[in-house]
């Protein structure tokens, strides 16, 4: 059923889905494995999907710490409302990731320690990559990080203008074979906000 939905999805909306099938567990298990659960207070996923990424985080988070979900789709937010909605700690948000500091604001939340995207960068127009990479550099605390993955390294240098130390890895067990990329927000970096 999961799998009809995103098939659904994709065809209506494919620069926002951008794949044709959902992350597979050992992907999942490469974006999250960068996250250290004991400290982190806050974490944010922009475009969850249909909760693949989310799944794996709600294992393994400890209770303390305040996960927020920012989807753009309605029928993937209905569905991450009806399974994640009831914990008290998982916020789940109808809303554009360009957004997120607007959301963080409403809810109180100051800086946060990591952002997993599933976000297509490839497909999305380069000045809304823009906004989006800029407002997740305000949010991350010092030394924070933004996890995305992507299928190809088309875009590496441009999220480079926003976080210059970027680590790669490259998951061939996915549909098609994913990078993962594991970006480090370094203290009194200077961001480049130029498109390039």
């Amino acid at each position: 059923m999961k799998l009809f939905t995103f098939l659904t999805e994709f065809i209506k909306h494919p620069k926002h889905t951008g794949a044709i099938a959902p992350s597979s567990k050992i992907l999942a298990k490469k974006m999250v494995d960068a996250i250290d659960f004991e400290d982190a207070r806050y974490i944010v996923e922009l475009g969850p999907g249909t909760g693949v990424f989310t799944r794996e985080i709600m294992k393994r988070k400890k209770k303390h710490t305040k996960f927020i979900l920012i989807e753009i789709n309605e029928v993937f937010v209905r569905d991450l409302q009806k399974r994640f909605g009831d914990d008290p700690s998982v916020f789940v948000i109808h809303g554009s990731a360009e957004k997120i500091q607007t959301y963080m604001r409403e809810i109180q939340i100051d800086k946060v320690d990591y952002v997993l995207s599933g976000l297509p960068f490839t497909s999305l127009p380069m000045e809304v990559s823009s906004r989006i990479l800029s407002n997740v550099m305000d949010v991350l605390r010092e030394h924070g990080e933004f996890i995305t993955f992507q299928y190809s390294l088309i875009r590496k240098s441009f999220i480079q203008n926003f976080f210059p130390q970027v680590s790669v890895t490259k998951v061939w067990f996915n549909f098609p074979p994913a990078y993962v990329l594991d970006c480090r927000k370094e203290v009194g970096s200077a961001v480049m906000y130029g498109v390039t």
